[in-house]
C-alpha cells in the first residue's frame, strides 16, 4: 500500500509537471508568435513608409522637371519674340532709311527742278517786262475808259451774309441763355455798387419766385398727366412701362420737393436780411455762385469741405 501511494504520488508530480511545461511552452509560443506579428506589422509600416517617402520624391522630381520644361518654354518664347521685335525694329528702321533716301532724292530733284525753272522764268521775266512796260502804256488808257463798278447787286449779298452770321453768335451769347431761370437775365453789377443792395436783393427774389412758378407747374402738370393717363392696360409690358414712367415722374417731383423748401428758406433769408453770405462762415457766397445757384446757402470753402467730410462717412 505504501509503495503504490508512492508511485501515486510520482505520476502525480510527473503529471503537474508536465502540464506546467506544457503551460510554458504554449505561452513561449504564443510569445513568439506574438512578436513575429509585430515584426510583420513593423515591416509592413517601415514599407509603407518607404514607399511613401520614394512617391514623394518622384513627384517632386517630376514638379522640378515640369518647372524646368516651362521656365524653358518661357524663356524660348522670350527669346523668340525679342528676335521677332528685334527683326522687326530692324525691318523698320531699314524701310524709313529707304524712305527717307528717297524722300531726299526727291528733294534734291525738285530743288534742281525749280532752281532751273527759276533761272527760265527769270530769263523770260526780264524779255516780257520791256514788253509790258510799252504795253502797260496803252493798255492803262483802255482800262481807265473802260472800269466799270461792280453791281450793287453783289456788294449786297456780300454785305447780308456776314450780318447774317452775328445775329446767329449774338443769339447763342445771350445773357438770358447763362441764367438758371428761363427768361430771367444775370444780374449786372454797377460801378461801386455794395454786396447785396436793394436791387441785387430784388434781382435773387425775382429769380426765386420764378423758379418756384416753373416747378409748381411741372407739379400740376405732372398730377394731371396721372390722372389722365391712368388706365389699366391688358398688356403686362405696358403696364409696366406706364408704372415705370410714373415712378420717375415721382422721383423728379419728390426732388423737386426738397429743392421747393430750400427756395422757400432762401426766401425767408432774403427778408430777414441774411441772404448772401455763408451760413458756416459769415463770408459773402459771391454774386457768381448765386446766380449758378441761388439757394446756395454755403461759400466755395465751406461747400469743398463739406463734400470732403460726406465722402469720407460715406467710405
Amino acid at each position: 500500500m505504501a509503495t503504490r501511494k508512492k508511485t501515486k504520488k510520482k505520476n502525480t508530480k510527473k503529471k503537474v509537471s508536465r502540464k506546467s511545461t506544457a503551460r510554458k511552452t504554449t505561452a513561449k509560443r504564443k510569445s513568439t508568435k506574438k512578436k513575429a506579428a509585430k515584426k510583420k506589422v513593423a515591416r509592413k509600416t517601415t514599407k509603407k513608409k518607404v514607399a511613401r517617402k520614394s512617391t514623394k520624391k518622384k513627384a517632386s522630381k517630376k514638379k522640378a522637371s515640369k518647372k524646368k520644361v516651362a521656365k524653358k518654354k518661357v524663356t524660348k518664347r522670350k527669346t523668340s519674340k525679342k528676335k521677332v521685335a528685334r527683326k522687326s525694329s530692324k525691318k523698320k528702321a531699314t524701310k524709313k532709311k529707304t524712305a527717307k533716301k528717297k524722300v531726299a532724292k526727291k528733294k534734291t530733284a525738285k530743288r534742281k527742278t525749280s532752281a532751273k525753272k527759276k533761272v527760265t522764268k527769270k530769263a523770260t521775266s526780264k524779255k516780257s517786262a520791256s514788253k509790258k512796260t510799252t504795253g502797260k502804256k496803252t493798255t492803262a488808257k483802255k482800262a481807265a475808259n473802260k472800269y466799270t463798278a461792280p453791281t450793287k447787286v453783289a456788294v449786297a449779298r456780300v454785305r447780308a451774309v456776314k450780318p447774317e452770321k452775328r445775329k446767329k453768335n449774338a443769339d447763342a451769347l445771350k445773357p438770358s441763355s447763362f441764367g438758371p431761370i428761363h427768361g430771367v437775365d444775370p444780374y449786372k453789377p454797377k460801378r461801386g455798387e455794395a454786396y447785396m443792395s436793394s436791387d441785387m436783393q430784388n434781382h435773387f427774389r425775382d429769380v426765386l419766385h420764378a423758379w418756384k412758378r416753373d416747378l409748381m407747374e411741372e407739379v400740376d402738370r405732372t398730377m394731371d398727366h396721372m390722372q389722365d393717363d391712368a388706365a389699366n392696360f391688358p398688356d403686362p409690358s405696358d403696364r409696366a412701362t406706364q408704372e415705370s414712367e410714373f415712378s420717375l415722374e415721382l422721383r423728379t417731383r419728390d426732388r423737386e420737393r426738397k429743392l421747393l423748401k430750400k427756395i422757400n428758406g432762401s426766401l425767408e433769408d432774403l427778408s430777414l436780411g441774411d441772404y448772401g453770405y455763408c451760413e458756416a462762415c459769415g463770408i459773402e457766397i459771391g454774386l457768381r455762385r448765386l446766380e449758378a445757384r441761388p439757394t446756395a446757402g454755403l461759400c466755395i470753402d465751406c461747400k469743398t469741405l463739406d463734400e470732403i467730410r460726406e465722402k469720407q462717412r460715406g467710405k
